[in-house]
């Protein structure tokens, strides 16, 4: 199917995809400008702007997802549901990922088109940001029952590790985050070989993989983790890119408690910033409470100083409230527990953000937002970037610090 002949399923995809309404003013499929940013967005005042006070070697992005059809040696697995039509909701979720990352039709039907696609349209995202900056790639395991099996049924895709390090190691500009269950009969000795071989960090989406990580199980693997001065980036919130099976009490921020005990780095992604979950400090009955309070709950508390960050991946989503935004941006005592991520491909979706709403709202100068959408035109990962930094809430803007999150990367 060509790209653009899939338009008329994306209402039916709206729901499940981003628990909110789209927004279609910027459009509703990625243009995919192939040249880069031209001279006129190049040489802008306001991306000089952007760029001052940031430390580019400093600049990793956190949360880029790798990700294909496995039409390559990369052994990337989608679950057959997300490529058949008879699974509409699955199919189209499936067809705007690819929209974003800019794989057309003739992609689809070339062998080892889409997976070398995703990797180039990645790096072709990269030439316009300093040579120094870096894109964090995330594998993705799969999910695993109880006893540490394996059930690719219940799993949405899998990026294998050796795939994120391979095409981390072929570009500069790339670093990798791998992805292991810690149920596994072997989750120890495989992040023992992705220590080996460069990776940043272990990346989780509890609800989507069947993992608990208030479970005793996990322990033998946060060990692992600290041995090796390795953190946890953890998906918390609600999630509605992919289907979680019922797993969402999975992805509640109070569930990290035991890894933060246990001395692991964590890093909450978006900063658990959609939906409640029950306040399980109070008894696993307790309250619901609203998720953003329960991640700046554990921030607060000096016992975990140093080691818990949260993400601001996706953030800036139509589904997240104008007080999710007052509240992260106006909490100046939690920047310093704040790091930077895009959620790429997420913000190649274009009805998923609106840049006029932010104007409408207060937060953005209405030039700026012009200069804006038309960077994302070109490259929704340095539209994400900028909007970070040009949004303007009560007065504040995020400090320079929010966006030097190789800190958080480094062995101690």
């Amino acid at each position: 199917m060509n790209r653009r002949r899939f338009l008329g399923l994306l209402a039916l995809a709206g729901a499940s995809l981003s628990g909110c309404r789209f927004y279609p003013a910027e459009g509703m499929s990625n243009p995919c400008l192939k040249q880069g940013l031209p001279p006129q967005l190049r040489d802008h005042e306001l991306l000089r702007q952007c760029w001052e006070g940031i430390d580019a070697r400093q600049f990793w992005d956190c949360h880029v997802h790798l990700a294909g059809t496995g039409d390559s040696d990369s052994g990337i697995w989608v679950n057959p549901d997300m490529r058949s039509p008879w699974h509409p909701i699955q199919y189209t979720q499936f067809r705007y990922y690819l929209d974003a990352a800019c794989v057309d039709g003739n992609e689809l039907d070339s062998p080892g088109g889409v997976d070398a696609a995703y990797v180039e349209r990645l790096r072709h995202l990269h030439r316009d940001f300093p040579p120094e900056a870096r894109f964090m790639l995330l594998a993705f395991d799969y999910y695993h029952d109880g006893n540490g099996r394996k059930n690719a049924q219940m799993s949405a895709f899998h990026v294998p590790n050796s795939y994120a390090q391979r095409v981390a190691a072929a570009y500069p500009g790339f670093e990798w985050i791998a992805s292991i269950h810690p149920y596994r009969e072997d989750s120890v000795e495989a992040l023992a070989w992705c220590a080996r071989h460069g990776a940043r960090a272990v990346k989780w989406l509890p609800g989507a993989m069947g993992i608990d990580p208030a479970s005793p199980r996990c322990d033998r693997f946060y060990a692992a983790l600290v041995r090796h001065d390795i953190p946890l980036l953890s998906h918390t919130g609600k999630e509605y890119a992919i289907s979680v099976e019922g797993g969402q009490a999975l992805n509640n921020p109070l569930r990290l408690r035991r890894p933060l005990e246990h001395g692991v780095r964590v890093i909450l992604a978006h900063c658990a910033s959609l939906g409640e979950y029950a306040d399980i400090d109070r008894g696993e009955d307790g309250p619901q409470v609203d998720s953003l309070s329960l991640f700046h709950r554990l921030a607060a508390e000096r016992r975990y100083a140093g080691r818990i960050f949260g993400d601001l991946s996706a953030v800036t989503l139509v589904n997240r409230a104008r007080s999710i935004l007052e509240r992260l941006w106006g909490r100046s005592e939690f920047h310093g527990r704040m790091i930077n991520g895009s959620d790429y491909p997420l913000p190649g979706i274009m009805p998923l953000i609106s840049t006029q709403g932010f104007v409408d709202w207060g937060f953005l100068a209405r030039e700026e937002a012009g200069v804006l959408v038309e960077v994302r035109r070109y490259n929704p990962l340095l539209y994400d970037f900028m909007l970070k930094r040009r949004l303007s809430i009560g007065g504040v803007r995020l400090p320079s610090a929010v966006f030097h999150s190789r800190r958080i990367f480094q062995h101690a």
